[in-house]
């Protein structure tokens, strides 16, 4: 895929309208007509004083579009250009987390004749982050999804597939990204239940705004582009694979950019399309991060996208009678008395459950004074329980 399929830039663009989102002037050598301004990109006064510390003749900011293996592509006032980054900031990175990602705003360095290569000097705070955990859960292995983002759009298939337990997970990483989630369910033309089905993703996405769509048919996609996709703002699309994401993002562009393959008819799984991530622009100027599907979805650095995305279970254990209950047996327990007049279901208690566990262990995993709390724990309980059958069957035992 060459750089011309990422974020096209046109002469014709809106101009800057004022020192917050004007950009450094062109370098010398840039193609006529090729140019853009910064705003376009969603640069502001917060991003231009992120990076004044690093300002020179020889540098410039950018957006990082694109983000392969060992090199990078990035969107400047001049164009977009193929870049590699600097050994200094490859030899800092504790892991894949600290290397430019889909959205970053970096520090680029240019050679004035523009024929040497472009590198990535620094990369600026991130605003918002979306991280994926890898699979043996250790944390310095985080992968970022996307950043700087202002909406994330969690998207669940109306099909075969459509999971709530899914939904939730995706939720919770969306919370603690950092931006507003917003939940798309797709394929409303081929749903059985479309009511029942979205009573179901209320149910467990509770003060969040649930848009139903069809992403092939078009029908809703005008309403949540227009809500959500002013100019300048950046969206992700999160989901997994076969809930649509590739044809959202079509529907959105308005032509064929990403490709797509139908789902598995014995279960409506979906097919790997997106390989890699990219920024594309919309029509009406917004950004947008279409994501590979991903189908374990580790909950790494989501956990305190946790209780928001469970307002309800956080919102009854604040009434429980007890600061430290564990919700089980002890009295007025606010959570227990919701199971047993149904306002709260068995299985969102037990996902909840599950995902502050694994959230625990990501912790864990990343942080060794953790670990070594956590060993030192598991010693004491041995040595009671040893001491405890010493007592009872003797040490003969």
């Amino acid at each position: 895929m060459t750089a011309d399929n990422l974020l096209p830039v046109a002469a014709g663009n809106a101009p800057a309208t004022g020192p917050s989102t004007s950009a450094p002037s062109t370098s010398a050598g840039a193609t006529p007509g090729a140019s853009t301004t910064l705003a376009t990109l969603g640069w502001d006064q917060g991003w231009a004083a992120a990076f004044a510390p690093h300002a020179s003749p020889a540098c410039e900011p950018a957006r990082v579009v694109a983000a392969h293996r060992a090199s990078w592509i990035i969107a400047t006032q001049a164009g977009e250009r193929d870049t590699v980054i600097a050994g200094r900031l490859r030899h800092e990175a504790l892991g894949p987390a600290d290397l430019p990602a889909v959205g970053d705003w970096v520090v680029a360095a240019v050679e004035p004749d523009h024929d040497g290569p472009t590198v990535i000097r620094a990369i600026l705070p991130r605003r918002t982050v979306f991280r994926r955990g890898a699979e043996d859960g250790h944390t310095i292995d985080e992968q970022v999804l996307a950043a700087n983002v202002d909406v994330a759009f969690v998207v669940a298939g109306l099909d075969g597939d459509f999971n709530l337990r899914r939904l939730e997970r995706y939720l919770a990483v969306a919370y603690a990204g950092g931006a507003t989630p917003v939940v798309v369910l797709n394929k409303t033309d081929v749903a059985a239940d479309l009511a029942g089905l979205r009573t179901a993703a209320v149910s467990v996405a509770p003060g969040t705004e649930i848009h139903a769509i069809s992403a092939l048919t078009g029908d809703g996609v005008a309403g949540l582009a227009s809500r959500h996709l002013g100019p300048g703002r950046t969206a992700v699309v999160l989901g997994s694979s076969g809930v649509g994401k590739s044809t959202l993002v079509n529907a959105l562009l308005g032509r064929e950019h990403l490709r797509t393959q139908a789902v598995r008819s014995d279960d409506s799984r979906g097919r790997h399309t997106t390989t890699h991530r990219e920024l594309v622009r919309l029509p009406g100027g917004a950004l947008l991060i279409d994501t590979p599907g991903i189908r374990s979805l580790g909950v790494a650095g989501a956990a305190v996208g946790l209780d928001p995305a469970f307002s309800d279970i956080t919102d009854l254990a604040a009434r429980c009678r007890f600061t430290d209950c564990g919700h089980d047996r002890e009295p007025g327990c606010a959570i227990r008395a919701a199971l047993d007049e149904g306002r709260l279901s068995h299985d969102r208690l037990m996902s909840h459950r599950k995902l502050v566990r694994e959230a625990a262990h990501v912790a864990r995993s990343g942080d060794r004074l953790l670990r070594e709390a956590e060993r030192k724990r598991w010693k004491a309980i041995a040595q009671a329980s040893s001491r405890h059958m010493d007592a009872k069957y003797g040490r003969d035992r």
